[in-house]
């Protein structure tokens, strides 16, 4: 008990902060890690688009412990020069926010923590990388962002499925061969059978007429003795 209290003590001389007020701090900071604002594209944070089409750009935003009045934008990065394409604060959570368009073509739909937009009329000059950004001030300014990708062609390629195809023919003909194998050497080993069985028939028939012909005791009825003359 005594190496404890010391033990106490010392933290106490040497570091000014009681160890439980430690403990709680470490307990801050876990929460804090965990509680941080994510803002997502998606799993697939690409696509290709066809000139002159309408496209979405998604993005969502999660925090475990809610947002107040979070601010996000959407930015287009055009050779390394960022144009804001919209942005707007969100007072709380399942309040739809004024958003301010700051560029043509542009249309917020996002609802709830939807914060997602449209791209209207797409040119080849659209095509590159478009950033998500959200900063929560209920997590002291935390912040974070996404990065999507829009690449814009004349026309959709259309796959070509041939070598996919050979392969798929090729692999069901070895597999229709083997079956065919399989079942030949099935009525092979069956005719087989059958002829082994006629052929053991036939020589123990065979066997049964030599031993007749030959006389042998047993092959055929013995002739009765003939009677003597009284």
């Amino acid at each position: 008990m005594e190496c404890g209290r010391r033990g106490t003590l010392y933290w106490r001389a040497h570091s000014g902060v009681p160890a439980l007020a430690m403990l709680l701090i470490a307990l801050m900071l876990g929460v804090w890690v965990t509680q941080a604002l994510e803002m997502s594209v998606g799993k697939v944070p690409f696509l290709v688009a066809v000139n002159g089409s309408t496209v979405l750009l998604p993005c969502t935003y999660a925090s475990c412990i809610g947002i107040k009045n979070l601010y996000f934008r959407w930015q287009y990065n055009d050779n390394g020069t960022m144009y804001t394409l919209c942005d707007s604060v969100i007072p709380e959570d399942g309040v739809d926010p004024q958003v301010t368009i700051w560029r043509e073509r542009v249309e917020f739909v996002g609802k709830k923590n939807n914060v997602s937009i449209l791209l209207w009329n797409i040119t080849f000059e659209d095509a590159g990388q478009y950033t998500c950004y959200g900063r929560n001030p209920k997590e002291k300014g935390r912040n974070h962002s996404a990065i999507f990708t829009l690449e814009v062609v004349d026309e959709l390629k259309v796959v070509d499925n041939t070598l996919t195809v050979i392969i798929a023919s090729a692999v069901g003909g070895v597999i229709g061969l083997f079956v065919t194998f399989m079942l030949l050497k099935n009525l092979t080993l069956f005719i087989i059978s059958k002829i082994e069985e006629k052929n053991k028939e036939c020589l123990v028939s065979s066997s049964g007429i030599d031993n007749t012909e030959n006389g042998l005791s047993g092959s055929k009825a013995d002739s009765k003795p003939t009677p003597k003359k009284a």
